[in-house]
């Protein structure tokens, strides 16, 4: 445990893995945690710790993966509460490897706060039990959404399980893509179409690679035929420049779309999709970037969070990315275009009560800090308040 001088407060998630999403959720967790609490102590637990160094010099930043549990309980025997989330982390073959640590951590008796986190697929029966074990005996567990809780339901766990929301729509958009699409050379004075691809792989395993690249490089023609629009791939993760450049090089006019590769942090990227007037896309971040940005979107869902999004912005839930769906995804391509002040209009109001939904998440965790490490007599107890959306 942490000593009585200083308050010490664990992260574990996906960090470190050049991830936009990831980042973007530990830059909300942790500029909320700061506001609140000044005084406390974070250690964040990295993938790739040399990475997470040299984004946040101002945070403990310590390896975990490939290390020994006696070289890990270093780091776990000191914390006050350990914080696990936010992000999909709870799938199958994963959630044991994060759970693992966890437990550990419980056994030096370090509470465990579960923050946000996404779960499923998550039907393989080891990391069922791991799910069970471990989070029957969490401090309390938060998801954030609705099929993340059955996930877990289903994984046979029995405590309650509170709905919020995915803490990256506590971010907010600045002033800099403009600078940022203009070094990436992408052209003024046109409109812009954002459009996001990811790979297959665990968290999608069902999906056609050949199949998504055609039916996006169909999109990809229609907007430049349709609007006149020049399309911009804006990768999430470093993989993604490569499946973008697959659609790209299916597009009859490869020449009216840029890859972009230079931005790879959240508040980058975010600055960037607030440039554009269009977003399609499958990656989850992607979209709430689009949504806090006041951008008309269209998801693509490959998996349930980005149908359960979809259904929260009020977007249409296309029932999957394949090429058979490709004369109703132009369809719904044009109606978005069209319908678009109304859309805003109400996607603006739905982001606004997600984000209050986020903040619940933040609220819940700051008032359990406090119970177990009450803050300084002269910190400011109120929490800041949330800026509007748009």
């Amino acid at each position: 445990m942490g000593d009585d001088s200083e308050v010490t407060v664990g992260v574990l998630g996906s960090y470190g893995g050049r991830n936009v999403g990831d980042e973007a959720i530990l830059t909300a967790m942790l500029d909320r945690l700061r506001a609140a609490r000044p005084d406390v102590r974070v250690v964040v637990f990295s993938r790739n710790p040399e990475y997470s160094r040299s984004i946040r010099p101002d945070v403990e930043v310590v390896g975990w993966e490939g290390l020994t549990r006696e070289r890990t309980s270093e780091h776990l025997r000191r914390l006050d509460v350990l914080v696990l989330g936010g992000g999909g982390i709870l799938y199958n073959t994963e959630a044991r490897r994060y759970l693992r640590l966890v437990r550990t951590a419980q056994g030096y008796g370090v509470p465990v706060f579960t923050y946000a986190v996404g779960a499923g697929p998550l039907t393989d029966e080891v990391d069922c039990n791991w799910v069970r074990t471990t989070l029957t005996d969490a401090a309390e567990v938060t998801v954030r959404d609705e099929e993340s809780k059955v996930v877990l339901e289903e994984a046979g766990l029995e405590r309650p399980i509170t709905v919020t929301a995915d803490p990256a729509l506590l971010l907010r958009p600045g002033d800099g893509g403009q600078e940022l699409l203009r070094a990436e050379a992408v052209p003024s004075g046109v409109r812009l179409v954002g459009m996001s691809v990811r790979e297959p792989g665990r968290a999608a395993e069902h999906l056609d690679e050949e199949g998504y690249h055609q039916l996006l490089a169909h999109v990809g023609d229609f907007l430049v035929n349709r609007l006149n629009a020049h399309v911009v791939f804006v990768p999430m993760e470093r993989d993604d420049i490569r499946h973008a450049h697959a659609v790209a090089s299916h597009m009859a006019d490869a020449g009216a779309c840029t890859v972009l590769r230079g931005a790879s942090r959240p508040q980058q990227v975010l600055d960037i999709v607030k440039e554009l007037d269009l977003a399609i896309g499958m990656r989850l971040h992607f979209l709430i970037f689009a949504a806090l940005s006041g951008v008309p979107l269209l998801p693509l869902p490959y998996a349930g969070k980005v149908f359960d999004f979809a259904q929260q912005i009020g977007a249409p839930a296309l029932r999957g990315v394949v090429r058979e769906n490709v004369g109703l995804l132009l369809a719904e391509v044009d109606r978005l275009w069209d319908e678009r002040p109304a859309r805003l209009a109400e996607t603006a109001a739905r982001t606004a009560d997600m984000r209050l939904r986020a903040d619940v998440t933040a609220q819940r965790f700051l008032a359990y800090l406090d119970r177990i490490a009450p803050p300084p007599l002269l910190s400011d107890p109120s929490p800041p308040p949330l800026a509007p959306v748009g």
